[in-house]
């Protein structure tokens, strides 16, 4: 291995897709307790967007360089990973890399029958929908959830995780072409929010125990009103707008809960619980083909600007994975 690496940093620190530059940078080392991988493949997301704007600094510890997943080979073993094992990882930062570090506890074998950028695409889209549909939002099976931003990444992997657990999904999306993509992912029902109003097919169908929303703004008032009784309205995300009115008398009534979660700022030992859960529960349906991770496009790790400005349009199905090397 050489000293140095290309890894992918923001020109002046903030900036469009353009500011996203493949630089030389010092390999990172690991410490006790960490892993060293030689990535393969790097998951983009969308809170890389906001990082690269200047909105989401890296929690203390993390490299400032983006990237929240990973896909590739150990290199430097630590816990139960020895040289030449292949995982995926989620990360604090530094994904967009030759080389990354992460506590070992945050690994995951790479799921039979995925390759490397599959495997990718998983850790971050896995434990958002994890941590908020399954834990923050308590999904029981036949339970009813409705996922919004239906062929996003999260929203992907929400549809088909929700459905391998056994309960019913109802996906809303802008377009029909999408509508029709989150039925083939398994959604019971899909709205085209451009010409239905989710709430009232929502209503239609008995209404929703749990929302997944990361759009707020005004939708956040019909996620009140698709609401059963004891319902649970769940956020990751205000692509529409953070602020929205809440009539607190109709929350009463529906004796709903509203809550909401971010990933990256989780301590060490609490993303290793989640791991654990996740490997757990979640690996078996990928192995048994109930859960699949879906691709979009690919791009060399060089051409990260492109693959931000492919995501930043927003007509993606799934995920947008950097190749490396």
């Amino acid at each position: 291995m050489t000293e140095s690496m290309t890894a992918i940093a923001i020109e002046g620190g903030k900036g469009p897709a353009e500011a996203l530059k493949p630089v030389q940078i010092a390999r990172p080392e690991p410490t006790e307790g960490q892993v060293l991988i030689r990535v393969r493949a790097a998951g983009i997301n969308r809170p890389d967007i906001i990082q690269r704007l200047g909105f989401y600094p890296p929690p203390p510890g993390s490299p400032q360089t983006m990237g929240l997943e990973v896909a590739g080979e150990i290199v430097v073993g630590a816990g139960r990973w020895k040289t030449g094992d292949k995982v995926c990882a989620l990360l604090g930062g530094g994904g967009y890399a030759e080389f990354a570090v992460c506590d070992a506890r945050h690994a995951l074998p790479i799921p039979k029958g995925l390759d490397f950028v599959q495997a990718a695409a998983l850790p971050e889209t896995v434990f958002t929908v994890f941590a908020n549909v399954f834990e923050h939002g308590r999904l029981k099976t036949g339970e009813t959830l409705m996922v919004h931003g239906a062929t996003s990444g999260i929203g992907t992997t929400a549809i088909q995780m929700a459905k391998a657990f056994g309960a019913k999904v109802i996906a809303t999306a802008r377009g029909a072409e999408k509508a029709a993509t989150a039925r083939k992912l398994g959604a019971d029902i899909a709205v085209d929010t451009k010409v239905e109003d989710f709430a009232e097919v929502a209503k239609g169908d008995g209404g929703c125990d749990v929302v997944l929303d990361m759009v707020g703004g005004d939708y956040f008032a019909k996620d009140l009103d698709a609401l059963k009784m004891d319902g649970r309205i769940v956020f990751i995300a205000s692509l529409g707008g953070g602020d929205v009115t809440l009539s607190i008398g109709r929350l009463m009534q529906k004796r709903g809960v509203v809550t909401g979660s971010t990933l990256r700022p989780r301590n060490a030992d609490e993303k290793a619980r989640l791991a654990a859960a996740i490997e757990a529960l979640v690996w078996p349906w990928i192995e048994a083909g109930k859960v699949l991770p879906q691709v979009d496009a690919t791009f060399p790790l060089a051409d990260a600007a492109a693959a931000h400005a492919h995501l930043e349009i927003g007509e993606h199905v799934g995920k947008i994975v950097l190749v490396v090397g």
